[in-house]
């Protein structure tokens, strides 16, 4: 049975499609309304308590999560996020959020009575397309992601998240760290469709996360002089795009001598003419790597272009006792350690035990359209969740 599985994909598949297939689902756009629309019409079918806390993450309840605080056994949430980057994948987030409601019908299913409540979590803003600082919702209730800092960040078009929220009906006051939010969630299990071939090189539809590597994002701004294309000599010209030619292969080649990976993926050249000798060019680096002291020494070569951090997230362990728990209650699922950044590491950051499932993805290509898993292997994915899920509530 597929528990309503393939229905819930079917509805989200059109929202903030883009033209080549892919998905645009930033963070406080029409599609990402449309997204949370999806969400608490989902919840209510189930008859959940759905909630919104203080950076506008989405959770839904089966079972009293206060009445569990204060009875010192606080609930169990399932989830991931919507938001995608430009022309993403369908699975990247959705697939945790469809399964985590799957799973739970899955438990009402076979007339399981939870210990603890059950959540359902959709995380604002994991990706970091729009606002340029991943797992943002997550940060903010955790307090590693500072409120004013957070509000004062713009997009391409200039427009703050502070102004973002306004327009969505949300006051900017209200944004900051959430404890109350935070003592709810006793443990969390993030599935995610895998983002490499571990589990295609294995054979295994499922498995079980470990560590996420440390990574960050750093901003480059490199100053030139605008002038014409046309008519001014080769010796006299100060183009910033030669510093930026440099920047791009001088990150690559810095991450072939250390080990680990380092990508120039979005960069704003001002002022963005054929004919124009451009006067400014912004480019944005991300580095990850399984050691930090690698990962630093990257950036270490790369001064002197002046790299300023965005986003630093340090090596994620998740509980080690949860995961190889989980990993015998799932016929030994396999053990993986990944070099993406997901929600659950900030969670797991904040002291809150936490562990992901991964479901194998056939190709390992993932923040591209041909990111794919089979539908047998999603629906395997559901069952291990629903496993998960009874076994942390009996």
């Amino acid at each position: 049975m597929d528990h309503g599985f393939e229905a819930m994909w079917a509805d989200l598949e059109p929202i903030g499609r883009d033209r080549r297939g892919g998905y645009r689902r930033f963070a406080w756009t029409g599609p990402d309304a449309q997204l949370r629309e999806w969400f608490v019409a989902e919840a209510r079918r189930r008859d959940l308590d759905t909630t919104l806390d203080r950076a506008g993450n989405l959770w839904a309840w089966w079972g009293d999560p206060d009445a569990a605080v204060a009875a010192g056994d606080p609930g169990v949430v399932a989830g991931s996020h919507l938001d995608s980057v430009p022309s993403g994948g369908a699975f990247d987030g959705p697939l945790g959020v469809v399964s985590a409601f799957a799973a739970l019908d899955i438990l009402r299913g076979q007339d399981h009575t939870p210990a603890r409540p059950i959540g359902v979590a959709c995380f604002a803003d994991e990706e970091g397309a729009r606002f340029g600082v991943a797992c943002a919702g997550s940060r903010v209730i955790t307090g590693a992601l500072d409120a004013d800092r957070a509000l004062a960040l713009t997009d391409r078009d200039g427009v703050s998240l502070a102004e973002a929220l306004r327009r969505h009906g949300r006051d900017p006051r209200d944004l900051g760290p959430d404890r109350d939010t935070l003592r709810r969630v006793g443990t969390f299990v993030e599935l995610h469709v895998e983002q490499g071939r571990g589990l295609v090189d294995l054979g295994r539809p499922v498995g079980v996360a470990t560590s996420i590597w440390p990574h960050g994002r750093w901003r480059v701004t490199l100053t030139g002089e605008a002038n014409h294309a046309g008519t001014t000599p080769l010796p006299d010209r100060v183009d910033p795009m030669l510093d930026l030619a440099g920047l791009i292969t001088g990150a690559r080649e810095a991450a072939e001598r250390h080990g680990v990976l380092a990508t120039v993926g979005r960069i704003e050249v001002d002022p963005n003419g054929v004919n124009a000798i451009a006067s400014q060019v912004r480019a944005w680096l991300d580095c990850r790597g399984a050691d930090e002291d690698a990962v630093r020494s990257v950036l270490a070569d790369l001064a002197p272009y002046g790299p300023q951090s965005e986003s630093w997230t340090p090596a994620t362990r998740f509980d080690p006792r949860l995961a190889h728990r989980l990993s015998t209650r799932l016929e030994d699922a396999p053990l993986l350690a990944t070099g993406a950044g997901h929600d659950a590491g900030i969670l797991s950051a904040a002291g809150i035990p936490t562990t992901m499932l991964f479901v194998r993805n056939p190709t390992g290509v993932s923040h591209s359209p041909a990111e794919h898993a089979d539908s047998d292997d999603c629906l395997a994915g559901v069952d291990a969740l629903a496993a998960v899920l009874t076994e942390l509530t009996r």
